[in-house]
């Protein structure tokens, strides 16, 4: 399984990678985590790649062999489309978060980013993570928000990703996230 995660620095992909890293090696994979690529100062684009199985040699994802990407903005999702294989998998959080030529008004923020996406064919699992970060009481737990979706679609018990989460984040941070991390999973 080959799990590509996108976003920007400071969205807390690496912490993904890791609790995502966490539950799969628990199925008794063979697990191997990218570093960040990318910018991973706050703004600049960040991919991470977790592959898991009976023997993966290399964690790197090359174009077309995406099982899934976990998009935590939607800008990141269009921009990793080509990644995906056939048949698989976008979930992604319906939040922008403006890159440096939009900020400074080079350019614009596409419009109708998730029906472009849609368009080509992908398949789709868009959802508001913020909002469910917010509800759990933390904004900066939209990354766990997400990860509870990738949860529920998966074919690991939701037990093993609680106790990958209790593992992974700090116990002062454990409770909220678990509470987005359970919005994800309902939704």
């Amino acid at each position: 399984m080959n799990i590509m995660i996108v976003g920007v620095g400071g969205q807390g992909t690496l912490l993904a990678s890791r609790i995502i890293g966490a539950a799969t090696l628990a199925t008794g994979a063979d697990v191997k985590l990218s570093e960040v690529h990318g910018m991973s100062q706050r703004g600049g684009s960040v991919v991470t790649y977790v592959k898991y199985g009976e023997d993966i040699a290399s964690p790197v994802i090359d174009k077309g062999e995406a099982d899934v990407i976990l998009a935590f903005e939607k800008l990141e999702a269009l921009r990793s489309v080509p990644f995906l294989k056939n048949g698989g998998t976008l979930i992604v959080n319906t939040q922008e978060t403006n890159p440096m030529p939009v900020i400074t008004g080079a350019a614009e923020y596409p419009e109708n980013i998730i029906e472009k996406i849609e368009n080509m064919g992908v398949n789709v699992i868009a959802c508001d993570a913020l909002a469910l970060a917010k509800e759990a009481g933390n904004l900066k737990s939209v990354n766990v928000a997400l990860i509870g979706v990738l949860a529920k679609h998966s074919n690991i018990e939701k037990n093993i990703w609680l106790d990958a989460l209790s593992e992974t984040v700090k116990p002062q941070f454990l409770e909220v996230n678990e509470k987005a991390f359970c919005l994800g999973y309902e939704l």
